[in-house]
């Protein structure tokens, strides 16, 4: 038994590991590689590398990596969650593993339906990524989700399951969809197809970036401030920025936690409302059905 617990443990650590490691990885190339700036910075994600593609260059950035290190961030904690599952003296670790499965399976039940159950493992991986990418500015290192390349990317990714359930009761059921209610929405209806990864894309990016340039903008003015009326204090007292303790604090919780967590929540209802929304499920059954019979027979 004791082998087995001195092995238990040392698996925890390794899972842990997994955990924090990237983070400080991050944070050690951001130390690293940042430049030194006075002022107000507000820049787009730092480019390490260039690669020379035939149509364009590759850009390896710093949202990429940070989108890498946050993945396997998400990895080491599921690993931790899922060590040592029992049906018996089950620990703390496993009881928060079972809450998050039963929460994601009754969100994306009672919003897509009993149909699209198997979402849930896609649904909770864009409720990670997203949260989790956001929560990285209170690290001091780049959100992914400030970068509007890698949004992007989550949309296009959304726009083809849409896309795909849209077309399972055939290509001209698809197209046909365009031109309901009334065929003279037609055009309307195309664009309001193309503009769904486009809204998606700049809801998320726009309300994450806008979070972290008020709060720059806020502690960069409450160090001016913090100079102009405290600065007849003695010594190196008047060079302490006061009025920066506790308010930029205050500022980053609720845009790097409250308002990253809810951004994340609400890309995901609107991937489950587009993608179970857009599925003429009834129809699909019934096609499904008369297909059976036509086999039968």
């Amino acid at each position: 038994m004791k082998e087995k617990s001195r092995r238990f443990i040392l698996v925890d650590i390794l899972y842990i590991s997994i955990m924090l490691l990237p983070i400080l990885i991050g944070l050690v190339l951001t130390i690293l590689t940042k430049p030194q700036a006075e002022g107000i910075t507000i820049t787009g994600a730092r480019i390490f590398l260039r690669v020379s593609m035939p149509l364009q260059s590759l850009l390896i950035t710093e949202a990429q990596i940070h989108s890498w290190l946050v993945m396997i961030s998400i990895l080491g904690l599921c690993l931790y969650l899922t060590h040592g599952l029992k049906t018996r003296q089950v620990r703390s670790r496993q009881h928060l593993a079972e809450w998050i499965v039963e929460k994601v399976d009754f969100l994306v039940k009672d919003s897509m339906g009993e149909y699209f159950m198997g979402f849930s493992a896609f649904i909770a991986s864009i409720l990670a990524l997203s949260a989790f990418s956001s929560l990285l500015a209170l690290f001091g290192l780049y959100p992914p989700t400030s970068d509007l390349n890698v949004v992007a990317g989550w949309a296009v990714l959304v726009f083809i399951l849409i896309t795909y359930y849209k077309s399972k009761c055939g290509p001209w059921q698809y197209m046909k969809s365009f031109t309901e209610p009334v065929p003279f929405l037609t055009p309307l209806n195309i664009i309001s197809e193309v503009a769904t990864p486009v809204s998606m894309a700049f809801r998320h990016y726009g309300n994450v970036l806008s979070g972290a340039v008020i709060s720059v903008l806020v502690a960069t003015g409450l160090q001016g401030l913090s100079r102009l009326l405290l600065g007849w204090l003695p010594g190196f007292f008047g060079g302490i920025p006061f009025l920066q303790i506790g308010i930029p604090a205050v500022l980053s919780i609720y845009f790097d936690v409250f308002s990253g967590c809810l951004q994340a929540y609400i890309f995901a209802m609107l991937t489950m409302m587009y993608v179970s929304g857009g599925f003429p499920l009834e129809l699909y059954m019934k096609r499904k059905t008369q297909k059976k019979k036509l086999e039968v027979m």
